[in-house]
């Protein structure tokens, strides 16, 4: 495409992409997306806008500018004052590093990949030298279905809103920008239709959830997932108000939990009731944990998704934040459709009864969250599929080097 052909077309040197990513859950799809170009002879390098990048750390993948953690964690769009937080705590200082950083890298770069949301595909766009995105939180969901919209819309003109903003689809349909991944196939269908070069290949976080070892549960007894979530101390609160659930469930429901890392297991075992002291606590083994679920209760992002992918039901809680908020709590059953739940602490051991019932008497309710799932989440291998696309565009050098995407068998 003339001057903005990828560089390495003149050079021997193994092609270069540089990852931006916002968030611990961005860090993870990237930094899998790293390592499938890296299988394929890509050099990559990362810069993790928010957060300490353990995701590449653990892949290899090296890190551009010291890793800085930020007080609202990046969960500044749910709340502004964890934005004057973040200003508080260097948040311009670092950006202006990292956009320098960008430009820097981007002299000895061919392609810069955005994992998340605008901030870091506004960056790539910033580089100055072509770029693709991988859009990671925003989807149409949130507004319709394959039916139509869930309201009327409030805005005076007929086109069909979009979660992407104005500014969001210019920076998706500028001249450099190869291509957009989107997270489901209405979204990705509906960008196409006004005119950007958009994707529909799977969703990443549908990989690597493959159960690697036992659990100490009995296989023939219904098993309930705790996830609080990943960022102290929020997940510390939304783990007190599971165990006020949990003090409502009959014994014969085995209760497990799923933990980040981050966590402090003393923490944890001081709120567990008396009577379940026994309660598993399983660290960094999540495809384990939800491979074995019968239901979940979920206060978290995307280890959420993850489970309506896999065909759970899911029963959430409204929390305090900065994170899971009764906004974020009520925004993600419209993303993510009937298989979540969202109710009361008083209100979940009845709630979990119903799903446990349903999922013994009827045999077809197994099939619908199945179905519903992989139409909301979408099949495994989305990351290889989506690393072949990078490829084809390094190797051939512009957008038009495709390899045709559509929803069928995704």
């Amino acid at each position: 495409m003339g001057s903005l052909s990828i560089q390495s077309q003149s050079r021997r040197d193994p092609p270069r992409v540089l990852c931006l990513s916002n968030g611990h859950g961005e860090d993870e799809v990237a930094s899998r997306i790293a390592v499938a170009l890296v299988q394929r002879g890509i050099q990559v390098r990362a810069l993790p806008i928010v957060g300490e990048g353990k995701a590449y750390v653990r892949q290899g993948i090296p890190i551009l500018v010291t890793p800085q953690v930020m007080p609202s964690g990046g969960f500044i769009y749910q709340d502004w004052r964890q934005l004057w937080r973040d200003v508080r705590g260097g948040l311009l200082g670092l950006t202006g590093r990292q956009l320098a950083v960008i430009r820097q890298e981007a002299a000895q770069t061919d392609l810069v990949l955005a994992v998340g949301d605008i901030v870091p595909l506004l960056m790539a766009w910033w580089s100055g030298i072509p770029y693709g995105f991988v859009g990671t939180a925003k989807s149409d969901y949130y507004w319709r279905d394959e039916q139509g919209p869930y309201r009327r819309a409030w805005i005076p003109w007929g086109e069909p809103i979009s979660d992407y903003l104005p500014w969001e689809r210019w920076l998706m349909g500028h001249k450099r920008c190869r291509g957009a991944f989107l997270r489901d196939e209405l979204t990705a269908t509906a960008l196409s239709k006004r005119g950007l070069r958009t994707f529909y290949l799977g969703n990443p976080m549908m990989d690597g959830l493959e159960a690697q070892r036992d659990l100490p549960l009995d296989p023939h007894r219904p098993a309930l997932l705790l996830l609080p979530g990943s960022r102290p101390p929020e997940a510390y609160r939304n783990w007190a108000l599971m165990m006020q659930v949990v003090q409502g469930i009959p014994a014969e429901i085995q209760v497990y939990a799923a933990l980040s890392p981050n966590l402090d297991p003393a923490q944890l075992q001081e709120r567990i009731p008396a009577e379940r002291r026994d309660l598993p606590l399983i660290w960094g083994d999540f495809g384990t944990c939800v491979q074995r679920a019968t239901v979940v209760l979920a206060m978290a992002g995307t280890a959420t998704e993850q489970c309506v992918g896999l065909g759970k039901p899911v029963i959430t809680l409204p929390g305090e934040g900065p994170q899971f908020t009764p906004r974020f709590a009520e925004a993600q059953t419209r993303l993510l459709g009937s298989a979540v739940q969202l109710t009361s602490v008083e209100h979940a051991p009845r709630l979990l009864h119903q799903i446990l019932e349903r999922l013994a008497t009827d045999p077809t309710y197994t099939a619908q969250l199945q179905a519903h799932g992989h139409q909301r989440m979408g099949s495994p291998g989305a990351t290889q599929r989506i690393a072949a696309q990078i490829q084809t565009w390094l190797n051939f050098g512009g957008s038009d080097a495709i390899l045709r995407p559509t929803g069928q068998g995704i």
